[in-house]
């Protein structure tokens, strides 16, 4: 399953798509947290879960869905 993270920002919703060589190097949870502005909760889901890019302007999402980090303060890998 490739997965992509979303999470929230004041102009809608957020899409990370990893690579796979970052994923193999790092894990889909290490480049959340790097990856989501300090703070901001996230979710890891499957690209297939993902509305169309063209439905993607209209698409909102409940913080409280956004449960699986927080990003970091370091823009670095740990």
């Amino acid at each position: 399953m490739t997965q992509a993270i979303i999470y929230k920002t004041a102009d809608g919703v957020a899409v990370i798509h990893p690579t796979a060589e970052a994923l193999a190097l790092y894990g889909i949870e290490a480049i959340a947290a790097k990856d989501v502005p300090a703070g901001l909760p996230f979710k890891i889901v499957a690209i297939a879960d993902l509305p169309d890019r063209s439905q993607r302007n209209q698409w909102d999402i409940d913080v409280a869905d956004l449960t699986d980090g927080i990003g970091s303060e370091s823009n670095e890998f740990n």
